[in-house]
């Protein structure tokens, strides 16, 4: 059985700490190196649900996406959302590791697995690392499409392989435009519109659009939107990260136990609408 330790840098060596972005907050946040793991949890998010499911599967080890403290803190104190989770993690030997925008830009990263839920051809990326000298690693993916279909039916397409949430998929833009090539960005997305524009596809796949932005988006060009909830476009990488953590476990004979929670932590539970806008 491996200590903690261990699995953390194999873990780093998926996805390096040095290539996270200046903001982010990546790593282990708690953990005891010399702890023994048999059992791994992955998530997008360090919420106290994923605790608790970590806690009945027995895991002793949270790979979570998404960082639990962002932007800094002066407190972890219990009766605090974020410093509960801290207390309950270490009361019961649960360590917690983030994989952010290191994983995003990873090779495979957050957005091969976007476009392999949605059975994409993946070129290249959208904003490669000129760090890497294979032109493999980077900001998003350009994909191709086996054939060609409505921007409908990729919306739809996403809808029926992606996670069901309140929000659905959203679409902007010509429902019956030919879509050949797509732009996939898990997460949020309207930052790299340049690039989109510049990539010259025909449809963008991504998270949390802003209106203007979007708006602005579809006057400049006949780009087509396809707007997921946040939590959905970057659940398939839980998926495919597991299984690269599960092919070190076979590699090193750590016979690891790895799992993917299936629970929906995406904050939006309800969606109500009054049809379709006139």
């Amino acid at each position: 059985m491996p200590r903690l330790s261990e699995v953390i840098a194999a873990l780093d060596a998926l996805w390096p700490p040095e290539r996270a972005e200046g903001w982010d907050a990546v790593g282990t946040v708690c953990g005891e190196p010399d702890a023994e793991v048999d059992r791994v949890l992955f998530a997008v998010d360090p919420v106290h649900e994923i605790v608790d499911e970590a806690r009945e599967l027995g895991a002793q080890l949270i790979v979570a996406h998404h960082p639990l403290y962002l932007r800094g803190t002066t407190t972890v104190a219990a009766d605090t959302f974020k410093g509960r989770v801290v207390h309950t993690l270490i009361r019961h030997g649960i360590a917690l590791h983030v994989a952010h925008t290191n994983a995003d830009t990873a090779d495979p990263g957050v957005s091969d697995a976007l476009a392999g839920a949605l059975d994409l051809r993946v070129n290249g990326p959208l904003v490669p690392d000129p760090t890497d000298p294979a032109g493999r690693r980077g900001l998003g993916r350009i994909c191709e499409l086996d054939r060609p279909e409505t921007l409908a039916e990729f919306a739809a397409r996403a809808a029926a392989r992606l996670p069901a949430t309140a929000q659905g998929v959203r679409l902007a833009g010509d429902p019956g435009a030919t879509v050949r090539t797509v732009a996939v960005s898990g997460g949020s997305g309207d930052s790299l519109f340049d690039a989109v524009r510049a990539a010259g596809v025909d449809a963008f796949l991504t998270a949390d659009l802003r209106h203007h932005p979007a708006s602005e988006a579809v006057r400049h060009s006949p780009l087509g939107l396809v707007d997921a909830a946040h939590w959905a476009t970057e659940w398939p990488w839980c998926e495919q990260a597991a299984a690269q953590l599960d092919a070190l476990s076979d590699r090193h004979g750590w016979d690891l136990r790895v799992h993917v929670s299936k629970r929906v932590t995406d904050p939006w539970t309800t969606h109500h609408s009054s049809g379709a806008p006139n």
